[in-house]
């Protein structure tokens, strides 16, 4: 039976819209009062994704004007495009800013919430330079480490690694000012397009390059170093979640991987808890580690014969995880 060969619908007959809409009032209400939300925390509406998608791709023209900025900027008219993207641009995220403010509940007065908003744009348009700067270096660590690129304008053009850093460089930057939903939600713009999932929360020094990228997952409370390179399906998450007595899992713990100095994390490597990865270690693939590791340390995955096989300490700093911990 196709499409057309079904039953024609008369008039609503198959359904009744007033006890559809009655039914589903109630689901809502329940639901607000399940989480203590209020009819006054959605008059005045909520950030949204679509409008956002809009002002971070406007941002990152306004970064790299001649290059993810539309076609027809050239010399000649970049510093008008920059000037003219970042007043609509910022302008309209302060207007999403002051919509978080107001869903969140942090302020009820308009004028405290205007003033609030204001702080928070005009820090994050101050440091705009600096993040532009910052940027730069994530491209150069990015054309330097991999053999294949043939130009930095490459890099910036064609890498989901360099995508999903941009929009986290800027998510970071409202996530430490007081956006964190705004912020979230430009950091799940990239991870949709990218399949890099990184939390606006995680601390990331310079010259950072995820090669390839898919399936990437970096969590809140993450500390990577300076240059630092990751390939795809590499997680730096939590290894256990406390939870309060309600049930409720703990908010706010630090549970997820310091990463120093220059370290290197090939792909399908699985890190959890509170580690410690050394300077200049390297993680080999698809190792599944819970411990922290010496700096200079080469972790390569265990090829056991047994289920279970205690931790050996090879020479030259080489470990060979157990069978167990894989």
């Amino acid at each position: 039976m196709t499409d057309e060969d079904e039953a024609p619908v008369v008039d609503g007959q198959y359904w009744d819209i007033d006890a559809l809409g009655r039914e589903l009032g109630t689901a809502r209400d329940d639901w607000r009062a399940k989480h203590r939300r209020h009819s006054e925390h959605g008059e005045a509406g909520f950030p949204s994704r679509k409008r956002l998608e809009k002002i971070v791709a406007a941002l990152c023209g306004a970064l790299f004007p001649l290059r993810l900025g539309p076609s027809f900027v050239r010399a000649h008219n970049e510093a008008a495009f920059v000037a003219e993207s970042l007043q609509t641009a910022l302008s309209r995220l302060y207007g999403q800013i002051r919509l978080e403010l107001g869903y969140a509940g942090r302020e009820t007065d308009p004028a405290d919430q205007e003033r609030d908003a204001a702080r928070i744009i005009g820090a994050f348009a101050r440091s705009l330079p600096d993040l532009r700067r910052q940027l730069d270096r994530d491209v150069e660590a990015a054309y330097a480490g991999d053999p294949a690129a043939r130009s930095v304008d490459e890099v910036l053009l064609c890498y989901p690694g360099v995508l999903a850093i941009i929009h986290h460089r800027l998510a970071h930057r409202l996530y430490e000012l007081g956006a964190p939903l705004v912020a979230r939600i430009t950091s799940e713009i990239a991870h949709a397009e990218t399949g890099i999932d990184i939390h606006p929360g995680a601390r990331i020094g310079e010259g950072f390059f995820i090669d390839h990228g898919s399936g990437v997952v970096i969590g809140e409370t993450a500390i990577i170093g300076n240059r630092v390179r990751l390939y795809q399906a590499v997680t730096l998450g939590a290894r256990s979640f406390p939870a309060e007595e309600s049930g409720a899992l703990t908010k706010g713990l630090e549970r997820h991987p310091i990463v120093e100095d220059d370290v290197i994390i090939y792909s399908g490597a699985t890190i959890l808890g509170r580690v410690t990865i050394g300077q200049g270690a390297v993680i080999g693939g698809n190792v599944w580690l819970t411990e922290s590791v010496p700096a200079g340390s080469v972790i390569h995955q265990a090829f056991a014969e047994r289920e279970s096989v205690a931790k050996a300490q090879l020479p030259s700093g080489h470990i060979n995880l157990a069978a167990a911990e894989i």
